[in-house]
């Protein structure tokens, strides 16, 4: 895989980023109450902060095990694809079941980080980073096949922690975006008038990635 290809899978990083930080579902509307309710925007930022760790904790928690599962290099191509298959799978659930998990209403709102790592966990956002963290794994998967298992293993882990971050980061940064833009300018009025529902496209999301996931890991370039 040459520099461009390497280069557009990190972009996928960080759009879907930015396509999770967009989508409601994923907490920003929860910033905006707490700025609201507390009436100063040092509670927007930290409402924002603890969107994101709880995000973060959830990436890793699926990233970190499939870069222990990815140094075993002689597995690649049926990870890859069982991966793929793993991501379609959840999306057709999703598209299934329209019904918002209960049990995130039961979380009290001073708990935002269990919340927003719960709501990553329930709908399938950490499965969305998998087949192109796969990916960004076995970029030079063949050369590094040579090499002591353990630097494999240290490699893949620093990617899912590189992945991880850059992720979260580009969430943030949207979703912090738009929280501002209603908390400082546009207000609830706004927001009431032109909410907007990710669900489907969310759905269609994470079964069109793990399609190309599988495509990748069958016809790699």
């Amino acid at each position: 895989m040459d520099a461009s290809n390497l280069t557009a899978l990190w972009w996928a990083v960080a759009l879907s980023g930015v396509y999770h930080g967009i989508n409601p579902g994923m907490g920003w509307p929860l910033a905006v109450s707490a700025g609201l309710m507390q009436g100063n925007r040092r509670s927007l930022v930290m409402a924002l902060g603890m969107l994101a760790l709880g995000h973060l904790l959830a990436m890793l928690v699926i990233l970190l095990p499939f870069s222990v599962m990815s140094s075993l290099v002689v597995w690649e191509t049926e990870l890859r694809m069982g991966a793929g298959i793993l991501v379609m799978l959840m999306g057709l659930y999703l598209l299934v079941n329209r019904r918002h998990p209960r049990f995130l209403a039961r979380v009290p709102p001073t708990r935002l980080a269990l919340w927003s790592f719960l709501a990553a966990m329930a709908h399938g956002a950490g499965l969305m980073l998998v087949p192109i963290y796969l990916s960004i794994c076995g970029v030079d998967m063949g050369d590094a096949g040579h090499q002591a298992a353990q630097l494999l293993l240290g490699r893949n882990l620093a990617s899912a922690l590189s992945v991880a971050f850059v992720h979260t980061m580009a969430m943030t940064l949207a979703g912090g975006f738009i929280a501002a833009l209603i908390y400082f300018w546009l207000g609830l009025r706004f927001l009431s008038r032109t909410w907007f529902n990710l669900d489907v496209v969310w759905a269609l999301s994470l079964i069109l990635v793990g399609a190309l996931g599988i495509y990748g890991a069958r016809f790699p370039h």
